[in-house]
């Protein structure tokens, strides 16, 4: 703005002339428009015409002319005036100069322009350091078309000068709404704006809504634009005070309950980067079924389509649960960064196992940078659904392809077989060009199934959506909810997630669910698992009866066997199974993907006579102690031997090892009378075991303690720690005594290990009391909350 002095009207008074040399609003600017106050004005006596209005309204049937003389009664009211005659005549105005007094700074002249006169300001010295990112479009032409009016010592404000001519042409009736000074929104508009805003109807919907109402846009009065940010306007303002109302929610809380774990990045008292929030039930969740996290940016239903991000996972029920909230008012890099080490920190620096996120590069770059060992998956869903907006014309044009798309991503059993079915489908649509598509392929290994199921994800079927995707505050939280209103909706969620929660553990308690086979492991799963996890392990189990597994390989450690359905073999799956250890990897990688095992592997296991499922494929997340608090410690701390020490397993590693010996030894008759021969010494051999337990025969039929059997002494240690013994006594005698020594030490240890099985019995049934107790008071509360 460009400032200069000049002599006075009078002999005593200096003014200075203050030229405005903005251009004419661009059609993004955030207002648009004069905003005409309340005025009154007239014409002078000599015109024989007298205007006098609360509000200045254009009159389309007044067809005066500004011309010298003219006299006002505010510098508005000729603004006005000059301005309803340039919406009729087809221009736009603007206020160029003004000049004020020297005694009191009071403006006494004001020019009134055409939006088009002068010239673009080309000064290099303004724009030589500086790069114009969006260069904006010549509008000034130097039109001379004006009108001046000065004030005068009566009060009135009185035309000076008037120049009529434009040297452009002018714009037609049906488009002076386009025209900056005449964007107006009036009144019932705005109000009609803010109904529908406050509906959830975003810009585009509400223009045309108001095109209806009016009959008309050249009758509507502004443009989309100007509608767009007159709503962003409002969004901004209510958001601030929301905002605060939020910032007051969290203190509150933290003050009410000092582990209520919140976070601003910013200033604490006034909020401009994101906010996150934790209570103690989230941070508990976490502790159970933090292996698995899942991150939605695009829940948007919010009133002014903040992001409202919530940290979800899956509980032992197959409910989502909630391990904390964030609202992001930026999504930069650095914010996602604060954001996920924030979290980290209110989860006790517990890092999980597999997060699952929107397709997003710039959460990708955060997530590597604060998760570097985390498994990251793009949702499937999203990506889906994106696909559907982006190819649009291939779904129109070939009515196949979703199916095929389909079927490529998600049947695909290895990752040959995708790679090898990838190829053809975007030739066979004519889609290698296709920049999206070939985005979404550089990233398969982020969301293509038959590259993750080696990671556990929680959930139950590889082809399924995640279940924890834009789920948990569905019902709550709508596009019209306010931040004011979403305290109190997410306290309801929270309520509404806990009494699920809360009965699906007296169901899985309380009642036993119905059994379709005889198997003896149908019946453990369903004393192990909760009722929705025994109900998905149950369907694999009855999935085995139309299966088939034959033995493919035998390296006498590892056995391989190919299953697959009656009558289809070329749709087949391998299962790796290890008898001595137990343990069997099918190709399908179900329980490495969801904690369960597959039908595959569970119809090796009954080919092969396993009863009952092994501990180690029992994930406790999956239980119904998955938050039990009692740890059951093993007596010794290898793994292996721990397992051994099963029964029910040492007896099946058993019968596997004695059906190949069958096997093997029915080949011939010379190799049965051997087995046979075998068979009998072995049998000789572990009826003296069981007699003597703990104890080694020796050659010349004596028995010796073994010094590695747990709760047994070697004959040194006995005479070492019993000095008393007489070293003349007989070896016969020394024999016994030892061998007495060693009862009462296995008698003890019985003893011991009998008092220890009480014990954890008993800690096991005060945890189990806990939980129905707990149980019982939320269903009591709930019941007195209804009835009040």
């Amino acid at each position: 703005m460009k400032v200069s002095n000049d002599a006075g009207v009078g002999g005593d008074e200096t003014v200075a002339i203050i030229d405005d040399d903005d251009d004419e609003m661009s059609d993004d600017s955030p207002t648009a428009g004069i905003n005409v106050g309340s005025i009154s004005g007239s014409v002078s006596e000599n015109s024989g015409f007298f205007l006098d209005t609360s509000i200045y309204v254009p009159q389309r049937d007044l067809d005066l002319e500004p011309c010298e003389g003219m006299e006002f009664e505010s510098e508005e009211a000729a603004k006005g005036f000059y301005n309803s005659y340039a919406r009729r005549v087809g221009f736009s105005t603007r206020v160029s100069s003004s000049r004020r007094s020297r005694k009191d700074g009071a403006i006494i002249q004001r020019s009134f322009v055409c939006a088009k006169e002068g010239f673009r300001n080309l000064n290099e010295k303004r724009t030589k350091y500086r790069e114009i990112k969006r260069p904006r479009t010549v509008t000034r032409v130097g039109c001379k078309a004006s009108m001046s009016v000065k004030f005068q010592e009566s009060g009135k404000w009185i035309v000076s000068t008037f120049v009529k001519e434009h040297n452009h042409e002018l714009v037609p009736p049906d488009q002076v709404h386009c025209l900056r000074s005449h964007r107006q929104i009036s009144g019932p508009a705005k109000t009609l704006i803010d109904t529908l805003q406050a509906a959830g109807m975003g810009p585009r919907r509400i223009m045309s809504a108001l095109i209806k109402e009016y009959g008309g846009i050249s009758n509507v009065g502004f443009t989309e634009v100007d509608c767009r940010n007159y709503m962003r306007n409002n969004r901004q303002k209510s958001l601030e005070g929301d905002i605060q109302l939020l910032l007051d929610y969290l203190k509150q809380m933290h003050a009410d309950n000092p582990s209520f774990f919140y976070a601003i990045q910013g200033d604490d008292e006034q909020c401009t980067g994101n906010v996150f929030w934790a209570d103690m039930k989230a941070m508990e969740n976490y502790t159970y079924f933090g292996d698995t996290v899942t991150f939605d940016t695009t829940y948007r239903s919010n009133r002014y389509r903040l992001p409202f991000a919530p940290f979800t996972g899956i509980n032992h029920h197959g409910q989502p649960v909630l391990f904390g909230c964030a609202f992001l008012l930026n999504e930069s890099e650095s914010s996602f960064i604060w954001l996920f080490k924030t979290w980290v920190s209110a989860m006790s620096g517990r890092l999980p196992v597999s997060i699952t996120t929107d397709h997003d590069t710039v959460i990708r770059s955060a997530i590597m940078q604060v998760f570097p060992d985390t498994r990251h998956r793009f949702c499937k869903w999203h990506i889906f659904k994106k696909c559907q907006e982006k190819l649009s014309h291939v779904f129109l044009q070939y009515p196949n392809f979703e199916a095929d798309f389909h079927k490529c991503v998600n049947l695909s059993d290895s990752v040959d077989e995708f790679e090898a079915c990838w190829l053809p489908l975007v030739d066979k649509y004519d889609l290698r060009d296709n920049e999206w598509l070939q985005a979404i392929y550089s990233v398969r290994t982020q969301w293509v199934p038959v590259y993750l199921r080696d990671t556990f994800f929680a959930e139950m079927s590889i082809t399924q959506r995640s279940d924890t995707m834009n789920s948990y505050f569905d019902g709550y939280v709508n596009a019209s909810t306010t931040l004011n209103q979403f305290v109190k909706l997410y306290e309801k969620a929270l309520e509404s997630r806990y009494e699920k929660e809360v009965k699906a553990d007296y169901d899985t308690m309380n009642t036993l669910p119905p059994l379709r086979t005889p198997s003896p492991m149908e019946k453990q799963a369903s004393e192990l698992y909760t009722r929705k996890i025994f109900l998905r392990f149950q369907e694999e189990l009855v999935g085995t009866l139309t299966l088939m597994a034959s033995k493919v390989e035998d390296d006498n450690e590892v056995t391989t066997y190919q299953v697959s359905k009656f009558g289809e073999d070329n749709k087949s799956y391998r299962v790796n199974f290890n008898v001595l250890e137990m343990k069997a990897t099918c190709s399908c990688c179900m329980f490495e993907f969801s904690g369960l095992l597959c039908r595959h592997v569970l119809a090796v296991f009954r080919v092969t006579n396993v009863l009952t499922l092994p501990l180690h494929y029992i994930i406790k997340r999956w239980t119904i102690n998955a938050k039990s608090s009692v740890i059951l410690v093993e007596r010794v701390n290898d793994a292996f031997s721990s397992y051994l020490e099963s029964h029910t397993v040492r007896y099946d590693a058993l019968r596997h090892a004695a059906f190949k010996f069958a096997e093997d030894g029915a080949e011939s008759v010379d190799t049965f009378h051997v087995a046979i021969t075998a068979l009998e010494e072995a049998s000789r051999k572990v009826a003296m075991a069981a007699k003597n337990e703990g104890r080694v025969i020796m050659s010349n039929g004596r028995v010796r303690e073994d010094s590695t059997s747990n709760g047994t002494w070697t004959k040194r240690n006995s005479v070492n720690q019993h000095g008393s013994l007489d070293q003349n006594i007989s070896e016969d005698e020394r024999d016994k005594k030892i061998e007495q020594l060693n009862n009462e030490l296995c008698c003890a240890r019985r003893k011991c290990e009998f008092y220890r099985t009480n014990l954890l019995s008993v800690l096991k049934d005060i945890e189990d009391h806990k939980q129905q107790l707990s149980l019982k008071v939320q269903i009591t509360r709930y019941s007195m909350k209804d009835c009040l």
